[in-house]
């Protein structure tokens, strides 16, 4: 009877966690951008309503980790197409919860020279709905392929964005939203200049 009573229990765990993760739904186009302030990998505040008022527009992406080969590919086309963004009157800011010496990692593979924040306590992924809980099975098979979740990220949360893109306009809205759970589709270059 208490196997039955744990597995039912376990049931349920499994399906909350799974409906918290398919509740992600990101920001829209049209939406307000949460404000934020924090630091980026050079030590600089990046603060989001202070960004607008000097800049067109800000682009905020969030990425996995040094280790995803897609992250890594989004950011290297980012940094490739960086000058014709700025020259747009573009910000670009990375939002990952990966460590600090982590995000030098990075920055070593994709050259990036744009603000990377890395968001410890989820604040800004929590306030665009684009973080999740990986679950065990995804933690474990991570694991078998060499990637300690605990180690990429300093806790043991297993905690990653949706790999979202949003463009935000000077008056806070969001011009441009792309958000997919498939992390292997990411906004491309052409369709954030579009907005631009």
């Amino acid at each position: 009877m208490k196997k039955h009573i744990l597995s039912a229990v376990g049931l349920v765990m499994a399906l909350l966690f799974s409906v918290q993760v398919m509740a992600q739904t990101g920001l829209r186009k049209g939406d307000s951008a949460p404000a934020f302030t924090a630091t980026d990998n050079s030590g600089k505040t990046v603060d989001l309503k202070t960004l607008l008022k000097s800049h067109k527009t800000v682009v905020l992406f969030f990425y996995r980790g040094q280790w995803c080969p897609y992250c890594n590919r989004q950011m290297q086309h980012i940094q490739d197409s960086l000058q014709l963004l700025t020259g747009k009157g573009a910000y670009v800011i990375g939002v990952t919860p990966e460590t600090a010496e982590n995000i030098k990692a990075t920055v070593a593979k994709t050259k990036a020279s744009y603000s990377i924040v890395q968001d410890a306590g989820y604040t800004i992924m929590n306030s665009y709905g684009v973080k999740y809980v990986m679950d065990e099975a995804t933690v474990t098979k991570y694991k078998g392929y060499g990637l300690d979740m605990s180690k990429a990220n300093g806790n043991a949360d297993n905690v990653l964005p949706v790999p979202a893109t949003y463009v935000i306009g000077s008056n806070g809205k969001i011009l441009f939203a792309h958000f997919d759970k498939d992390y292997s589709k990411r906004a491309s270059i052409k369709d954030i200049i579009a907005v631009l």
